[in-house]
């Protein structure tokens, strides 16, 4: 016979499986931005650095619930294996597809099913902000393929991040409001 698993237990699950992903993203591209600075890719690190924060901002919302929800925050993270930078942005680019293609709307799906429109929330906010990142990171790949060393990827440019969805953009004030969460766009900040 098989096991019924009660769906409260499957959302409890994934919102620890998305918040400890998160964390660990957190710290691959906080070693991805080092080893980016070292080898001079200042504007990919920047976008890396940005990356991180979101990152966290998306673990630290998923947290939140996990928390109030009475789940497990007990987290080791993965060892990061850095490679040189080119390779980094590959394993950035896969990580974000897997993310936007299968992790979030399968996630997405599944707290709807469950009508918990707060965890709902955290996994959609997190999906719209990793599609702009797997955007910024394919850009990034493409031009260092290219090598492109007169573009952004060289120069210690900004980015900036919504503090409540995460959102990463290169475009200052691009809008009066986050696409994503509607954050006031004076609340962004801006990463070097």
């Amino acid at each position: 016979m098989p096991v019924i698993v009660p769906e409260s237990a499957i959302l409890l699950e994934n919102l620890r499986k998305a918040y400890v992903s998160e964390l660990n993203g957190h710290a691959r591209y906080e070693e991805f931005a080092a080893k980016a600075e070292g080898e001079g890719w200042h504007g990919v690190a920047c976008l890396f650095r940005a990356a991180a924060i979101a990152e966290q901002i998306h673990a630290d919302n998923h947290g939140q619930i996990l928390r109030q929800l009475g789940g497990e925050m007990d987290f080791a993270p993965h060892p990061v294996n850095s490679g040189i930078t080119l390779e980094n942005l590959r394993t950035a680019v896969a990580g974000e597809v897997f993310e936007v293609d299968i992790l979030y709307p399968s996630f997405v799906d599944q707290a709807r099913q469950c009508r918990d429109e707060a965890v709902e929330r955290t996994y959609t906010w997190a999906l719209e902000a990793e599609k702009a990142h797997a955007r910024l990171f394919n850009e990034a790949l493409a031009r260092m393929e290219l090598e492109d060393e007169e573009s952004w990827i060289t120069l210690a440019d900004g980015f900036y991040v919504c503090p409540g969805c995460g959102y990463t953009t290169e475009q200052q004030h691009e809008a009066e409001a986050c696409r994503i969460c509607n954050c006031g766009w004076t609340r962004f900040g801006v990463v070097r």
